[in-house]
């Protein structure tokens, strides 16, 4: 039977869970390609990296180029959380197929 309670909540969230599986990608994103790439509003945007940030799952980084540009990334917490999100997703997902076989 699946067990979405060893899902981790502060990742499960979709608009955490979007920002989560788009870090893993690259190395850092800028918060306007973010924005660009998730379609969020700039509140909702930084509400979730915020939380992010304060549960250590992802670095802020501030840089002036032609002007004040803030990055993110995934910290090593961050992508050990995110890969062990995954693997109860999947966990969760085999234990479905179960469920689902156990019907004639």
């Amino acid at each position: 039977m699946p067990d979405f309670d060893k899902l981790d909540k502060a990742i499960h969230e979709k608009g955490r869970l979007s920002i989560m599986t788009l870090l893993a990608t690259r190395m850092a994103w800028s918060f306007q390609d973010l924005k660009a790439e998730l379609n969020m509003s700039d509140g909702n945007l930084i509400t979730h990296l915020r939380t992010l940030h304060k549960l250590g799952l992802v670095a802020v980084m501030k840089e002036i180029r032609d002007r004040p540009q803030t990055s993110y990334a995934l910290t090593a917490k961050g992508r050990s959380a995110f890969q062990e999100y995954l693997a109860g997703v999947g966990a969760n997902r085999e234990s479905g197929k179960e469920v689902k076989n156990f019907w004639p």
